[in-house]
């Protein structure tokens, strides 16, 4: 079946709105945050260890999500695993208004699962999306991950400043996100993993898609990712409080600095696209290393009475940041009839630094401050820059590296 081009255009529209509701629904709980811990009267540590308990879910999840994009379509599994996420967080709302910590922790394993498996999917059907498009959309895709948790921060921050409680402003945003999902993905391209599981039945056996862990280059391109969710990740939870304790400023100027990053970060992911279409996958990701790699460094060394020089770094730090997650979802896709496998592999290894790295580094900054743990991100960043080729991009008739 040929997909017509509105169908695409379509499709991609459909593609974005659900990237953008799934940001709201991770920064809806995010930015509520102290007040969960408030409801539940946790210490950091325990706070720390109860969000640890709820990144295990996508973990586990994550190595699945290729089965079941195969089995389901991506259609119908990121709108099942949207309903899991907003049932997670449901649950969680409620365990926050009782103050049960166990039943929050197991709510958070379900977001955690219904996150990972919706993430992997979405990404599948906009490299799909790209793919028929002809030109390069999935950092846009991420852009607007950013922008709904934007927008999401903003309205949790109104509901906190009115004492608008956890257990009434989150279970309304899930209704509404989730209603948004439900519509959305009656767009999505009519046939997507299901038909290249379809088309690889008539050539041959099916291959497991466990096999994709045995690919060179698809563990590659999962070490790129893993640069880039470390890169982006680190600076999630640590940059704001870096400013504050480094370089002894109040928490407005940390949230500031944050959200130029951030907003750094969102531009580049809009641009990206461009510099992608004239410059190649490559030559861009050298770039955003590179920015990366002096951005973090001038923002880790430089003198603690030049805020400004800092910030100049978070914003080149967060320019780098933006497209390696993309750009390699782009990349292990590159070949439809072994995309979701892949895409679940590169998937797990990226979501399983940006989630487990992280809280690694608020161990070594107990020693060294946060500021200089940061340093410590400079290391995946080079590594990612030396393996970076193999993002260039590959024809699906090119036979698989391994085990196909």
């Amino acid at each position: 079946m040929t997909t017509t081009h509105p169908q695409v255009r379509a499709a991609s529209f459909a593609v974005f709105a659900v990237f953008v509701l799934n940001g709201a629904n991770f920064s809806s709980w995010a930015a509520r945050l102290p007040a969960v811990r408030d409801g539940l009267d946790l210490q950091p540590a325990q706070m720390g260890l109860l969000l640890l308990i709820g990144s295990l879910g996508s973990i586990v999840a994550l190595p699945l999500s290729g089965l079941i994009v195969t089995r389901l379509g991506a259609a119908r599994t990121v709108l099942t695993f949207a309903l899991v996420n907003a049932c997670g967080y449901l649950l969680a709302a409620l365990g926050v208004g009782l103050g049960q910590v166990p039943v929050v922790a197991a709510a958070l394993v379900l977001c955690g699962i219904g996150t990972g498996v919706w993430d992997a999917s979405m990404n599948l059907e906009g490299a799909l999306v790209e793919q028929r498009l002809g030109r390069t959309v999935m950092p846009r895709y991420h852009a607007g991950f950013s922008v709904g948790t934007v927008i999401a921060a903003g309205i949790a921050a109104v509901a906190a400043a009115t004492r608008v409680p956890v257990w009434v402003h989150l279970p309304v945003v899930v209704l509404l996100t989730t209603t948004g999902v439900f519509f959305a993905v009656r767009k999505f391209l009519p046939a997507g993993a299901a038909e290249a599981e379809a088309v690889h039945q008539e050539d041959g056996p099916r291959q497991s898609v466990f096999a994709a862990w045995l690919e060179p280059r698809t563990l590659l391109i999962g070490l790129v990712i893993l640069a880039a969710a470390l890169t982006e990740g680190s600076a999630n939870d640590w940059l704001s409080l870096a400013v504050v304790d480094g370089f002894h400023q109040n928490d407005t100027a940390g949230a500031i600095a944050f959200g130029i990053f951030v907003a750094a970060m969102t531009t580049m992911r809009f641009l990206g696209t461009v510099l992608l279409d004239r410059y190649g996958r490559v030559a861009v990701l050298r770039l955003c290393a590179g920015l990366a790699l002096a951005g973090l460094l001038t923002f880790g060394l430089v003198p603690t009475d030049m805020l400004w020089l800092a910030v100049i770094g978070a914003v080149l730090w967060g320019m780098g940041a933006a497209l390696g997650f993309p750009v390699g979802m782009s990349a292990a896709s590159d070949d439809p009839l072994h995309a979701a496998a892949r895409v679940s592999v590169v998937s797990t290894i990226g979501y399983s630094a940006f989630l487990a790295g992280p809280p690694l580094l608020g161990l070594l900054a107990d020693h060294v401050g946060y500021r200089h743990a940061l340093l410590v991100i400079a290391v995946p960043i080079v590594i990612g820059l030396l393996v970076v080729k193999v993002a260039a991009p590959q024809r699906a008739v090119d036979p698989p590296t391994v085990g196909a």
